[in-house]
């Protein structure tokens, strides 16, 4: 009999890097670009930890955003509201933009229509050479 390891998806163990929560994200600075990547899974539960880690961050008043969810499992309506609120606040003062791909990021985000509303990359590559910095 094997036992469970942790990390083990297959297991239903949550990676010990993410969290608790089943949630993480990550800070870096690109000069006046902040990449805030999240993993795991964002819904109702863990939205309020995304809020707080996007807050925290545009206090150094960053001329781009980035929101990387690469890394993202799940997403449900919670997160993708939490995005068009960060972009309604920030858009006078900076750029905003989302990396997803996928069936568990990019598609809930059509099929509600905020590639209409977000500017979406697939990749954070792409994101990075559409940002300018001015």
């Amino acid at each position: 009999m094997s036992e469970p390891t942790a990390g083990n998806p297959s297991h239903g163990i949550p990676d010990p890097e993410i969290g608790a929560t089943g949630f993480a994200v990550a800070a870096t600075w690109h000069g006046t670009v902040l990449i805030l990547a999240a993993s795991g899974t964002l819904d109702m539960a863990t939205a309020p930890q995304f809020t707080e880690s996007i807050e925290d961050s545009l206090t150094n008043e960053p001329a781009v955003v980035i929101i990387d969810l690469t890394d993202v499992e799940f997403l449900a309506s919670a997160g993708m509201t939490v995005l068009l609120t960060v972009h309604e606040r920030i858009r006078e003062s900076a750029q905003f933009a989302v990396v997803a791909d996928g069936p568990s990021v990019a598609r809930p985000m059509h099929l509600v229509g905020l590639d209409k509303l977000l500017t979406i990359h697939t990749t954070l590559d792409a994101a990075l050479e559409a940002a300018t910095v001015t």
